[in-house]
Order: C-alpha cells, then sequence, then structure tokens
C-alpha cells in the first residue's frame, strides 16, 4: 500500500483556505445579548437580597406559632436561634464578626453548589465574563484554557456540592413537616395548614426539582455503567434524572426565586407585617 501526498486543488491554489476575516464582532442579527443582560440582572437581584439578608437583617426567620423556619436560615444553629428552631443544636455564639453572616452553614453549601452548577456557570460566564456573550460572537478573551487551571479548576468540586445540597435539603423537608403546625391554642398545636406551610412545600419541590435535575445527580444514577441491561434500577433512574435534566434551567430559576418569596412571606408574619392566613386549624 502506498501514500501519496494530497494535491493543492484547483479551487485552492497553494493549499486550504486561510479562514475568512470578519471584522465585524458577529454575524448575528437578533438579540444575541438579551438572554445574558436578562439572567445577569436576575442573579445579580438575588445575589444582592441573599447578601442584604444574610449580613444585615438577620432577624425575623422563625414563626413560632406555626414553626415556619425560612430556607435562608436554616439549619439554624446559633445562640441567637430560638430553641424550637434549632433541632441540630446551637453552635454558634449569637454575635459574630460583621463579615460572619448568620447562616454560614446554608450560605456556604449553596454557595459551592450554586456557583459550580453547569447552568450558572453558562449563565455568568457569558453573563459577566462574556467567556462568549453568546454562540458566534467573539469574546475579550485571547486565550482559553477551559476550568483547568487557578481558580476555575474549583468547579469540579460541583459534584461534592451535590451531596452537601442534598443534607441540606433533607432539613429543609423536616422543616416543611413541621410547618403543619396548628394554631389551636394548646401545647402541642396540633396539625394546621397555613398560606405559610403551602408556600413553603411549593419552594421544597422546586429546591428538590433543582438538585434531582442536576447533571451530577444524573451522573450518579446512571454515570460509568457499561451495560444498562444488567442494571435496571439504576438505569430506571437515569432515564427519570434525564427528562427532569432537560427541564434544569427552569428549576433552577424557579427554585432561586422560590427561595426569596419563601423568605419574604415569612419574615413579614415574623416581623408582625402580616398575618398567616389559616386554611386549617
Amino acid at each position: 500500500m502506498t501514500t501519496t501526498s494530497a494535491k493543492p486543488s484547483p479551487a485552492m491554489p497553494g493549499g486550504p483556505r486561510p479562514r475568512a476575516a470578519i471584522a465585524a464582532k458577529t454575524l448575528r442579527t437578533d438579540r444575541w445579548w438579551l438572554p445574558s443582560l436578562l439572567s445577569g440582572g436576575g442573579f445579580g437581584l438575588f445575589v444582592l437580597y441573599t447578601g442584604i439578608r444574610c449580613f444585615f437583617i438577620q432577624e425575623s426567620f422563625w414563626v413560632e406559632q406555626y414553626h415556619y423556619l425560612t430556607p435562608v436560615f436554616s439549619p439554624c444553629i446559633s445562640e441567637k436561634c430560638p430553641d424550637n428552631a434549632s433541632d441540630l443544636g446551637q453552635w454558634l455564639p449569637a454575635s459574630l464578626p460583621f463579615f460572619i453572616p448568620l447562616p454560614i452553614l446554608t450560605l456556604g453549601i449553596l454557595t459551592v453548589f450554586r456557583l459550580t452548577c453547569y447552568y450558572y456557570r453558562k449563565m455568568y460566564y457569558r453573563a459577566y465574563f462574556m467567556s462568549p456573550p453568546g454562540c458566534a460572537v467573539n469574546e475579550p478573551a485571547k486565550k482559553y484554557s477551559g476550568e483547568t487551571r487557578f481558580p476555575l479548576i474549583f468547579q469540579n468540586i460541583h459534584r461534592y456540592g451535590w451531596w452537601l445540597a442534598c443534607g441540606l435539603l433533607m432539613i429543609n423537608t423536616w422543616d416543611a413537616v413541621r410547618a403543619f403546625h396548628g394554631a389551636d391554642g394548646d401545647v402541642a398545636g396540633g396539625f394546621g395548614i397555613g398560606l405559610g406551610t403551602l408556600i413553603i412545600w411549593g419552594n421544597l419541590v422546586m429546591l428538590w426539582g433543582y438538585s434531582v435535575s442536576c447533571h451530577a445527580c444524573r451522573h450518579i444514577t446512571g454515570g460509568r455503567l457499561k451495560h444498562f441491561s444488567r442494571h435496571p434500577v439504576r438505569y430506571w433512574l437515569w432515564t427519570k434524572v434525564s427528562k427532569l435534566n432537560a427541564k434544569h434551567m427552569e428549576f433552577a430559576w424557579a427554585s432561586l426565586f422560590s427561595v426569596i418569596i419563601t423568605d419574604v412571606y415569612i419574615m413579614s408574619v415574623s416581623a408582625g407585617w402580616i398575618t398567616d392566613l389559616r386554611i386549617f386549624n
């Protein structure tokens, strides 16, 4: 067998043509910048609200009468927390330095999990770093090293952040169960449902939907399997998670703002600004 070198074709004298020199930033004529503008602005509002709430408004997070605990401050592990809201104990002193938020455990886990999320990476890479600003749009950076160097190499801890977030969700689930607390005046309180109960459960569904639809969860259920036929249970789970994974972006945004809605409602009831609308007891 012999090999021959390729000869330049008449259409390409001297060899392949160089890439077209396009001076324009992009040839796209649609509003490619709008999704990044909206997502970057929405995420920025969430960060702003969470920062103000965790560092400067560290009260009105618990409604004793109905056992409503906002997910922003759950688990409540400070001596500042009421006894009934501290199921995991009170590890932190009531007075903390100004640069340490009261819900430091919750904020730390969610920061690791959310910031390393595949969808959020796409969002803030485009909206804040312009890397790239959009499909078929030139980016300012001249070199690309992916996520193999400091500090972006830490994005790989996402899979571990997923496990921590699931542990946090188990605590949020217990908080949601306790929100079925009545207001009949006796010591136990009995069973009851209020608008706050429904809001807490709606937020919990969004949070679980976001976590279960995560790419890390999809990999855990069915990743690294060579033969699906030998693992029918994991294959079944993988197919279900894959369907949810297609809605991961929707869950990411829905859970982001459901947390804010839940926190605002519980803060309003706790501070006495509004009264919880009771549906039963």
